[in-house]
Order: C-alpha cells, then sequence, then structure tokens
C-alpha cells in the first residue's frame, strides 16, 4: 500500500481559499463508455483526514466501495459528472472532459457550495471554460468553472481530496459499466470496465463496435 495521502498540499491554499475541489477523471483511455469527473470539496479551516482513502487505482472493489458514503459525508459537498461515448466523439476527448467536469461542478453549485479554488490532478486544465473567441462575440460565457484551477501531476496519489474524488468517480463509473454491460455481455465490461483488454478487442473483430464505443478513436 503506497504512502496515504494528506492535506499538506492543500492547506497551502489557506491564505487565499477557504473551500477547495479536489477533482479527478476516470474513463478517459477506455475504448467504451463515458469519461467521468468527481469532485471533493473540503474547508481547508475544519477538514481532518479520512483514514484509508487512497488513489481508486490503488484500492480493491469492495474497499472502494465502502469508502464512498464516508467520502461523501466528509466531504463538505461532492459530485460526479459524465460525458458520453457520442459527446467524446463529437468534441474530442478534452471537450468532454469540460462537459463532465461542468456537469459535476454545476451540481455542487447547485448544492449551495461554490469553491474559491480547484486542484485538479494532471498537468492540463482542461476544466475551465474556453476564453471567448472574441471580446466582440454575442451571447453569454459558457458555463463553468469560474474558479482559479491549480494542476498538479499525481494529486491522487499526494492529496486527500483528489484521492476522495477518483474514488467517487471510479465507483460510479464502474456501476455503469456494469449495467451496460447487461446490454452487450460480449464485452466483459463488467471486467474490463471499457478499456481496450484482449477480450474487449476480440469482441470487436467479431461483432463490431456498439453505441457505447468511441467511434471516433483507433479501437483496434
Amino acid at each position: 500500500m503506497s504512502d496515504a495521502p494528506t492535506l499538506d498540499y492543500e492547506r497551502r491554499f489557506r491564505s487565499s481559499a477557504r473551500l477547495l475541489a479536489g477533482i479527478d477523471e476516470v474513463g478517459r483511455g477506455a475504448l467504451a463508455g463515458p469519461v467521468s469527473v468527481g469532485i471533493a470539496v473540503i474547508d481547508l479551516e475544519q477538514q481532518q483526514l479520512l483514514a484509508d482513502v487512497r488513489d481508486s487505482k490503488l484500492l480493491k472493489v469492495a474497499d472502494r466501495e465502502r469508502l464512498v458514503p464516508l467520502v461523501r459525508s466528509w466531504s463538505v459537498a461532492s459530485a460526479v459528472g459524465h460525458a458520453s461515448a457520442n459527446e467524446i466523439d463529437t468534441l474530442g476527448i478534452v471537450g468532454a472532459l469540460r462537459l463532465a467536469g461542468t456537469r459535476a461542478w454545476l451540481s455542487v453549485l447547485a448544492g449551495g457550495v461554490v469553491p474559491d479554488v480547484v486542484l485538479l490532478d494532471g498537468s492540463h486544465n482542461w476544466l475551465s471554460p474556453e476564453a471567448q473567441p472574441s471580446l466582440f462575440d454575442d451571447g453569454p460565457a459558457e458555463p463553468g468553472c469560474d474558479a482559479p484551477v491549480h494542476t498538479l501531476v499525481k494529486a491522487d496519489m499526494q492529496c486527500l481530496s483528489v484521492a476522495a474524488a477518483s474514488i467517487l468517480a471510479k465507483v460510479e463509473r464502474d456501476g455503469l459499466m456494469r449495467e451496460l454491460h447487461t446490454e452487450y455481455p460480449a464485452f466483459g465490461w463488467d471486467e474490463n470496465k471499457g478499456y481496450g483488454t484482449a477480450e474487449h478487442k476480440n469482441a470487436l473483430r467479431a461483432a463490431g463496435p456498439t453505441p457505447y464505443h468511441r467511434v471516433s478513436w483507433r479501437l483496434l
């Protein structure tokens, strides 16, 4: 088991923020199913550590599922947003990540919680709305996260808020893939969750893509 993530990095923001949203994505590299984005909001003045939380990839299925209600009650607010395979094909993976993240973000706002700052796993800010192409564009700005976004590579390993978000996103997406497996059992989504395993690719060769495959990708 890896070292437990802490709130040490998050607490660096206490001089300028009270509520921090840890954010992580799941499903980016899959061949089928949605991409999912989890958010766990913490109060930098009050939040305590939460035992057993790790990056979701390091936990067994039963441990992840056990931790979900604990993460929900530990967080000031939490949410998961999804973007479908069709939306990934239409928008590209970065646009779909932004869409899924925006759905989760707006869900948090709808609950009356407005984070002051975001900590995003990775090296690229895919969450903030794209800038308007021109000052003279008509219409309102694209809705989305307007808080400052800070990125950190391996934040899901170091930062408790991001690890918590990864658990929420992973468990919810895995549940969706198990449901889709009942429609298309040949692809083994109950086990591979839409990733490109040998079993999955063999089924693709035999039957072709389903409506849940990202057909704009090089699937084989």
